[in-house]
Parts: structure tokens; C-alpha cells; sequence
């Protein structure tokens, strides 16, 4: 961890959880980017000094690229009032913060949720990045406007939901009805303590038509087959199975990606998939525009669908409306640096999963 102290200059931009600031360096008298969440620490004002994690900053990454502030030294917020709740997330680091559980004792749900075992055929989407959960509510509400979506956020990546602003977004444009995170993930509309309760809770809770599964913004890949943290997407598909949700696995599919591990459907996908998966799935696919990668995602996905260990149904969804309501989303679309006009793969086929999971929604 590399610690860095600075000065506020100014708050950049804001949104529900999380304040965006330009800190300037003492010493260097450099300026850099911050991210205050401000359940954490508050919202820092400009000429106040704060105490900053660099090391993400310096080491140049892409999504948590930025500095983190940890504390502000003159500022300390008061306690909060005393309330319910006694769920610890973040365990163990100096951060860590005790939230009210859906599913704990003390929740209100705690009785629902004691006795809930089954989804009743509710459809989940599991998807590997994070970037594919507005396409996927795109794909669902080009199919059904009014489905209700609840988005449950895993913790391979970031955990605070105030990191996403696809997910404050999708929340105030109303895409979303609540975002349940799960594991060590926290900040979300409810908090739950494992992936099965934070579906229970989606569906008896929230009331939600369809779920979105993925982990938080900042995917972890290290090039080899089974080191990267998506790979958890066959165990939110083994969640829902066990739940007895319908199972939707979205394909994280790339025309645009340098890397050939990535090209046409990712090693990603074909590993969780193909090798972790060990219940059935529907796998959507759709009509891209560029022919050539067309017929490579389809001859993929039946490789695929052969090789796997579970009994996978390839799910060939029609691309009308989907190109209209990636277009219309409330939120940018971008993955991998690149945007819907660089790469529409990736998004087209995360909408066709969510397409997909509203067709398949039992609930008016």
C-alpha cells in the first residue's frame, strides 16, 4: 500500500455513495484523481486535507486507476446513530464496516428469508464483467418495459457499490429497482451474506422479475486459464440452479479484442462455462453485423455447448430492437475502454441474454 497526503482542490463530480475529487500531492505538487466513498469518510471540501491509497494510481491500472481516500484527518464524522445490524463486510481490513443484512436476525426479512428456498423458475443472468449489466437491462426491458430487474453484485471485483456508476444510473433512471450486494461487496439497497440469500432476497424482497448476476467494476484476469475472477459466474449459475432459478449464462463475446484468448467468445466464458459449469444453461446468442465474427461466435458456442460438462442450450435470439435499446441506454456503454460503436459485440449478446430472461419471466 502506498500512502500519499494531499489537498483537496476540487470536487469533480458526484453521485449517490462516492465524490470524485482533484487532489493536489504534497511534495510534488502534483494533481491526481480521487474517489471518497462517502458513507466511509464523508465528502471532502476543496482546501481540506485527506489521506490517499495511491497505489492503484501508481501502478497505472485501468478501472480502479485512480487514488482512494482513506481518511481526512481533520474531519472525522461523527457516529452514526445506533442501529441494527451486525453483518461485518470488508472483514478484517481497516475499512471494514458493520451493515444491516437482508437475511440477518435483526432485518426485518430475517423470517421470509428463514423459510424462502425457491426462485420459482426466476430467470438470473450471470454474466463475467461488470460492463455487461447495462446492455443486459437494456435487453430485458426491449423485450419487457416494465420487468422489474434487480441487479446482484458479487465481490471478484470492486466492493462498493458506490464504485459503479452504471449502477447509480440504472437506479435513478428507475432500470433498476435495487442492487443486493453480496459476499464482501457492500453499499448495495441490501446488503446480503451469501449469492443464494441475495437471490431469495431479489425475488421475495425486491419483487424483481429478472436478476442481473456479475461481479463489481474491475475484472481480474492474469492470462492463464483459470486465474481470473469471473470464473465465479459458474457458481452464481450453480446458485440459481440449486434455487431453482432458470439459468442464463451470458457469453462475454469481443470483435474488437486484441488478444486471441478474447476473440469472438472469451477463454472466460469457455472455461466457466465449459469447465466449472456443472448445471444446465441457456446460452444466448444473437445476429452480429459483422458476418465473419458472426460465424465464429456461433461455431464457438457450439463447440462449446459439445465440450461442456453441463447440459448447455444454445439460444439463438432475434437481434430486432436490441441494436435500438443498446442505443437508448440510460448509462454509456463501454467495456474494455471501448464503446458500443468500437465493439458492439460484447453488447449485443449481453442484451440478448437479458432479451432472453424476460422471455422467459413468468410473472406479469
Amino acid at each position: 500500500m502506498q500512502w500519499r497526503a494531499g489537498t483537496v482542490r476540487e470536487e469533480v463530480r458526484r453521485w449517490p455513495g462516492a465524490s470524485e475529487l482533484t487532489v493536489v500531492l504534497d511534495g510534488s505538487g502534483e494533481e491526481v484523481r480521487a474517489l471518497a466513498y462517502t458513507a466511509v469518510t464523508g465528502a471532502p471540501e476543496p482546501g481540506e486535507t485527506v489521506l490517499l491509497n495511491a497505489s492503484a494510481l501508481l501502478r497505472g491500472l485501468g478501472t480502479g486507476g485512480l487514488a482512494f481516500v482513506v481518511a481526512r484527518p481533520d474531519a472525522l464524522l461523527a457516529d452514526p446513530p445506533a442501529g441494527p445490524g451486525h453483518i461485518v463486510k470488508a472483514r478484517y481490513t481497516p475499512l471494514q464496516q458493520m451493515l444491516l443484512a437482508v437475511d440477518e436476525q435483526d432485518s426485518p426479512h430475517h423470517d421470509l428469508l428463514a423459510e424462502a428456498d425457491d426462485l420459482d423458475g426466476l430467470p438470473v443472468v450471470v454474466a463475467d464483467l461488470h460492463s455487461a449489466l447495462p446492455a443486459v437491462v437494456a435487453g430485458v426491458h426491449a423485450v419487457a418495459p416494465q420487468a422489474r430487474v434487480a441487479y446482484v453484485m458479487t465481490d471478484g471485483g470492486a466492493l462498493p457499490a458506490a464504485f459503479s456508476r452504471a449502477v447509480a444510473g440504472l437506479r435513478e433512471a428507475g432500470r433498476l429497482v435495487a442492487c443486493l450486494t453480496v459476499g464482501q461487496a457492500f453499499g448495495g439497497d441490501h446488503e446480503a451474506v451469501t449469492v443464494h440469500t441475495g437471490l431469495l432476497a431479489a425475488l421475495h424482497v425486491v419483487g424483481a422479475d429478472v436478476v442481473v448476476v456479475a461481479q463489481g467494476p474491475g475484472n481480474v484476469g492474469t492470462g492463464t486459464r483459470w486465474g481470473y475472477s469471473g470464473v465465479a459466474a459458474a457458481e452464481a449459475l450453480h446458485a440459481a440452479d440449486v434455487l431453482g432459478g432458470r439459468a442464463v449464462a451470458s457469453l462475454r463475446v469481443s470483435g474488437a479484442d486484441a488478444r486471441d484468448r478474447h476473440r469472438g467468445i472469451s477463454h472466460h466464458s469457455r472455461t466457466a462455462y465449459g469447465s466449472a459449469l456443472l448445471v444446465p444453461a441457456d446460452v444466448p446468442v444473437t445476429r452480429l453485423p459483422d458476418p465473419a465474427l458472426d460465424a465464429l461466435v456461433r461455431s464457438q458456442a457450439d463447440a462449446l455447448v459439445t465440450g461442456a460438462r453441463a447440459r448447455l442450450t444454445v439460444v439463438d435470439v432475434p437481434v430486432d430492437g436490441l441494436d435500438d435499446a443498446l442505443r437508448s441506454s440510460s448509462v454509456p456503454l463501454s467495456t474494455m475502454g471501448r464503446g458500443y460503436a468500437q465493439d458492439p459485440a460484447p453488447f449485443l449478446v449481453a442484451a440478448a441474454a437479458g432479451a432472453h430472461a424476460a422471455s422467459l419471466s413468468a410473472r406479469p
